[in-house]
């Protein structure tokens, strides 16, 4: 945070979200500490406080990916420019992106190094040394590591030159294997952003000119922000036989004969952070589900008479309780800003309960409790305290995902006719459902009116009767339009 004036009307100093959304996340961002900017475009510092919610993010992907039999590696982050140069379509799709070292140690290398924009060359290269038979598949690898594309636009965590993610690479024998495992990990991201993010999202397929660059198929998981645009939260993507090829990567097959593997890529990024942002703060700052919280409480003692000698150490003695329960929480006793003000910071940074106690409090031997989400203010028994804090946070965590549900619902419409599809999608409306004929050219010509996407079309959706939403060719999917970040 930069050095602000620490007065108990600071959190004012934050956007609203109805006068300029746009500015009301950057100020979070930066009011919250989350990041910040540094002399590098593009390229974020992650502050302490950000960083913590990607380590809750990141654990709890790490054990559902492991669990489902996916081991971790670290492949390097330069790439010889001639192995991206092997996938064409690859290549093509990132160039734009493409950053490139051509000096090393003072002296112009014979080869220029790409910095990895996304790691399936590499990855590629090894799978072609490692795989020699079926009995060496599937292989079943995941990296955690950032990667590098030049941004022409960016904005802290929604869309930077570097970025941290999981990238899962992995290989099958069969393309029936290739999409289950494809559609295995965009369940596994659904139940992971609903449970512990608590942020609602559509699964399904990309378009053709939305897939990712050299795929089969792609898969998506799309998000609804506070102002109505839609975020692309994840990817996963079957890759056919399409880098195997590229980079020769056969096994002999159970009846002896030699096959190209099918492959799979997959990941998710810390733009997952602004999109927790978006769909749950407010004015005053943060709401963080409970799950992904640094602290899921925040103590606040009340500083009345000799409150260091009385309050201060039933405090910390709640606070151990609390930690020994399995809660995170930070017993706030610095004597040099006053609660009100406390409150605020804490409101800022989205901490989901707040317990304040004061001399008053330990004579009723209770505590008040403040939600974050609802404002709710609650006088709680000491006796059973731990327990009745764990069942508050599981209310916060419900709570947020039905309000996003119901955001979700409320900003989602489903439209028959051309004229009424773009007067829908004035302004940023949410989602607008309509059939599509699987044009390319239609899709463009929708994207020229209205500058809206198709972000996927909805799995296990049935294909709608009629036509087109722009023309007079009979529909072949239900597509999830959204102006998008």
């Amino acid at each position: 945070m930069a050095k602000h004036d620490k007065s108990e009307g600071f959190v004012t100093e934050i956007t609203p979200r109805s006068q300029d959304f746009s500015r009301w996340y950057l100020d979070v961002v930066r009011r919250a500490e989350l990041a910040d900017y540094t002399q590098v475009k593009g390229c974020m510092v992650i502050r302490p406080y950000g960083y913590a919610i990607w380590e809750l993010i990141q654990q709890a992907l790490d054990r559902r990916i492991k669990a489902t039999g996916h081991v971790n590696a670290y492949f390097p982050l330069f790439i010889p420019n001639s192995l991206l140069m092997k996938e064409a379509e690859h290549v093509e799709g990132f160039a734009p992106q493409v950053a490139y070292v051509t000096h090393g140690g003072g002296e112009e290398l014979e080869e220029k190094l790409v910095v990895r924009p996304t790691s399936e060359a590499i990855i590629g290269t090894k799978y072609h040394d490692w795989i020699q038979s079926w009995r060496d598949l599937p292989v079943l690898i995941n990296q955690w590591a950032n990667v590098v594309r030049w941004e022409k636009v960016t904005r802290p965590f929604l869309r930077t030159t570097e970025f941290l993610w999981q990238e899962g690479h992995t290989a099958h024998e069969t393309e029936a294997e290739a999409e289950e495992e494809t559609l295995k990990i965009l369940e596994l991201y659904r139940e992971t952003m609903e449970t512990e993010l608590a942020m609602w999202v559509v699964t399904g397929r990309k378009s053709e000119s939305e897939k990712f660059a050299g795929a089969l198929r792609t898969y998506s998981l799309e998000a609804l922000m506070g102002d109505g645009r839609a975020l692309q939260a994840g990817t996963s993507h079957n890759l056919g036989q399409n880098f195997a090829k590229a980079f020769d990567v056969t096994f002999q097959a159970r009846d002896k004969s030699v096959q190209h593997v099918w492959g799979t890529s997959w990941g998710v990024t810390t733009r997952l952070i602004g999109a927790v942002i978006m769909t749950h703060g407010d004015d005053s700052g943060l709401i963080l589900p409970p799950r992904i919280a640094p602290y899921q409480v925040v103590i606040v003692p009340i500083p009345r008479g000799n409150w260091q000698e009385t309050v201060l150490p039933k405090a910390r003695e709640i606070q151990q309780q609390l930690v020994a329960g399995g809660v995170r929480v930070t017993l706030d006793d610095r004597d040099m800003y006053t609660p009100g003000w406390k409150f605020a910071e804490w409101e800022l940074r989205g901490v989901p309960l707040r317990l304040e106690i004061g001399p008053r409090d330990i004579e009723k031997s209770s505590v008040l409790i403040a939600r974050r989400d609802t404002r709710e203010k609650l006088p709680v028994p000491m006796e059973g305290l731990v327990d009745r804090i764990r069942q508050l946070l599981d209310d916060v965590q419900r709570t947020l995902f039905d309000r996003a549900v119901r955001f979700r619902e409320e900003h989602t419409h489903r439209v028959g006719d051309y004229e009424t599809f773009k007067q829908t999608l004035e302004g940023r409306p949410g989602f607008v459902i309509a059939p599509w004929c699987g044009s390319a050219d239609c899709e463009a010509q929708i994207k020229n009116d209205t500058q809206a996407t198709i972000r996927n079309m909805p799995m296990n959706a049935s294909t709608p009767s009629g036509h087109c939403i722009r023309c007079d060719s009979p529909a072949q999917a239900e597509a999830w339009f959204a102006k998008a970040y």
